[in-house]
């Protein structure tokens, strides 16, 4: 198909087959890092053994993060690669070394049976997790808008956030199912480990799906004297302050969306005394309103810019965070479920406006690299330590509402970030190659 027909035609077959190739290899990333996360407390129990359960479970989401720092360096390789030789091809091998390091998770031998051993094999899988996982989801955000008409980008991009949501449902789902429906012992001895297998099935879709679409028109008409030999250097010699503001965008991104999809879970069954069944049953609720809420959002920010959406996200997270804890605390499954959502209204505001900032505030040349660069350095500090500052805080002032304080600090940063952007709304995304692909079109 033409180049110009998929701008011209957005309901197109071939635009729902990117979104879909794209949002299905989210999905399995963000599935997987939602699984450890839900069973954290048993992971802790077989990998981590410790006389106090506050230890274990601080050493399990050290291991969460450690899976993060991988993801800039995967986020540089990936994003080099994606600049060189097609954003295609490198989330066709990403999907499969994230499918494959997480059903290897799910096969591992036990901390009781095999010692040390075991905990640095866990560590080998979530480091190669975090490298592959690196690469996607600023790779699946420019693989959607660079086949996106101008002024439906965040209406399209939208879905890849709705399916991170999603896959967060689906995964604290199955989490609740095993749970609920297996003895404590059953569910202790190997019951753990069934969400961690569902990865395979998933990944092989989605290399079979994305290995099948063509690379995106933009990059296909990247000519010679335009593509970058040196994507790295490009990006932080031309866009350093773009890839600044963006990671303090991106921050409350990462910390919110960390703390609604995992922490919360934990908070509820820690700090609210509730079953782990209640707590992911509210998980799946929430998730599943941020998931239809991420169109809507997406709609809207076509509309009303980036700038008033990344704003807007802000001031949400600043003015929910403390409400969202009171209410994740108390004794009723409305109130935890109440709490969540007001917090998911910023969360999704937030990350709609970041998957489509990701390409919109790049040339095409080092996008990839740029974006992905931006987005895992900031999700590494911000949003792979929320669970271990979140259980740090409360252990170190016994203040149950400090993780609130510290996601309202961190979305004023976010803000003011916000405030500086500039407006990138149905704007070209490269001006010069869009002029020469119009030129050669005519």
């Amino acid at each position: 198909m033409p180049d110009s027909e998929v701008a011209e035609h957005p309901d197109s077959a071939l635009l729902r087959r990117v979104v879909i190739a794209a949002a299905l290899g989210n999905f399995l990333e963000w599935f997987d890092f939602a699984v450890y996360g839900f069973m954290a407390t048993l992971i802790g129990k077989h990998f981590f053994p410790s006389d106090d359960p506050t230890t274990s479970l601080l050493q399990t989401f050290a291991v969460f993060a450690v899976a993060f720092a991988l993801r800039p360096i995967g986020g540089l390789v990936c994003g080099m690669l994606g600049d060189r030789i097609g954003r295609k091809r490198v989330l066709s091998l990403t999907v499969l070394f994230i499918g494959a390091s997480t059903t290897v998770i799910g096969v591992l031998p036990t901390y009781q049976e095999i010692g040390i051993t075991a905990t640095l094999l866990l560590c080998l899988a979530r480091a190669v997790q975090g490298f592959s996982a690196g690469g996607e989801y600023a790779g699946a955000c420019t693989y959607v808008v660079e086949h996106a008409p101008a002024e439906r980008r965040a209406r399209y991009s939208s879905f890849l956030p709705s399916g991170t949501f999603f896959a967060f449902a689906v995964a604290a789902g199955v989490s609740f199912a095993v749970s609920s429906w297996m003895s404590p012992a059953a569910l202790d001895s190997w019951g753990w480990r069934i969400p961690f297998l569902v990865a395979a099935p998933v990944a092989l879709l989605g290399f079979y799906i994305r290995h099948r679409l063509s690379e995106t028109p933009m990059f296909r008409n990247l000519s010679a004297d335009t593509s970058e030999s040196a994507p790295l250097r490009g990006a932080f010699r031309t866009q350093l302050r773009t890839m600044l503001l963006l990671g303090g965008v991106i921050s409350a991104s990462g910390l919110s969306f960390y703390t609604l999809t995992t922490y919360m879970s934990t908070y509820v069954e820690v700090v609210g005394k509730q079953s782990a069944p209640v707590a992911l049953l509210a998980s799946v609720l929430a998730l599943t309103f941020s998931a239809a809420l991420s169109p809507f959002a997406g709609r809207i920010s076509d509309r009303v810019g980036r700038k008033v959406t990344a704003a807007t996200a802000g001031v949400a997270i600043l003015v929910t965070a403390i409400p969202a804890f009171l209410l994740a605390g108390q004794d009723s499954l409305g109130l935890i479920v109440l709490g969540q959502c007001l917090l998911a209204i910023g969360v999704v505001l937030s990350l709609v406006a970041v998957a489509v900032l990701l390409s919109e505030l790049f040339p095409t040349r080092i996008r990839y690299t740029a974006s992905a660069l931006t987005y895992n350095i900031a999700y590494t500090l911000f949003g792979g330590t929320a669970p271990f500052v979140a259980t740090f805080l409360i252990s170190q002032t016994a203040n149950q509402l400090s993780p609130g304080f510290y996601l309202m600090i961190v979305s004023v940063l976010a803000l003011v970030c916000a405030l500086f952007i500039p407006e990138t709304a149905g704007s070209p995304l490269d001006p010069r190659s869009e002029r020469q692909q119009s030129l050669a079109q005519h």
